[in-house]
């Protein structure tokens, strides 16, 4: 793969964190080759998460990520869950995605009406903006919980955060307080009517690992 036809990093891994549909097995060699531009430290954890996917058959890998993603509190792939649960503070935080997404000429919402703070979307928003990846750098503690979450439940998917991160800045001070209250404490629980563990449906309508 030429230079000029390398994938961001962040593209990938919005691609691996989406529900794993029958195209994504059947470009494992082009993923492959996508993962070797990445820097070193991504391009391992990168490798590491396809290599379980080569080994793992589809329909597992299909109930692991329900099971992950869908049914794990602390495993939410919504940046803001993390610092206001289902609380009415993260309405208005999500109005920071939108703005962004806005003020770079993008569509805040996916077709299927996916949140704005969904980390797929938010990570091809970085594969192509700057304000992209300034979003992600401002949720770095929220990505480290999702990351120390994947990882107490021994998932492979913590491989493709893993990858993230190691493309933003180190944790700060005021970071790694907030990660020890927020990972005793679990995210707020005050009901408002949000939905965030609605099954991404990034890839409707192509055929699903099942």
């Amino acid at each position: 793969m030429s230079a000029r036809d390398q994938v961001s990093p962040f593209k990938l891994a919005s691609v691996l964190l989406q529900y794993p549909t029958m195209a994504l097995f059947d470009g494992l060699d082009y993923l492959d080759a996508t993962a070797a531009g990445s820097s070193r430290s991504s391009r391992e954890a990168f490798w590491r998460f396809l290599a379980w996917l080569r080994v793992t058959a589809p329909a597992e890998v299909a109930q692991h990520y329900v099971e992950t993603f869908d049914l794990r509190r602390r495993c939410a792939l919504y940046l803001t869950y993390y610092r206001y649960g289902d609380t009415r503070r993260r309405g208005m935080a999500m109005l920071e995605f939108k703005a962004a997404y806005r003020a770079a000429g993008f569509e805040p919402l996916t077709e299927d009406g996916e949140l704005p703070d969904y980390l797929p979307l938010v990570l091809d928003f970085a594969a192509l903006h700057p304000r992209g990846e300034k979003l992600l750098r401002a949720h770095r503690a929220d990505l480290e919980l999702l990351l120390r979450a994947l990882r107490h439940a021994a998932s492979p998917y913590a491989d493709v955060v893993e990858a993230v991160c190691a493309q933003l800045p180190g944790l700060r001070r005021p970071d790694l307080a907030r990660i020890r209250k927020a990972w005793q404490e679990g995210p707020p629980a005050e009901e408002v009517g949000l939905e965030p563990f609605a099954p991404p449906g990034y890839l409707t309508g192509q055929e699903t690992a099942r």
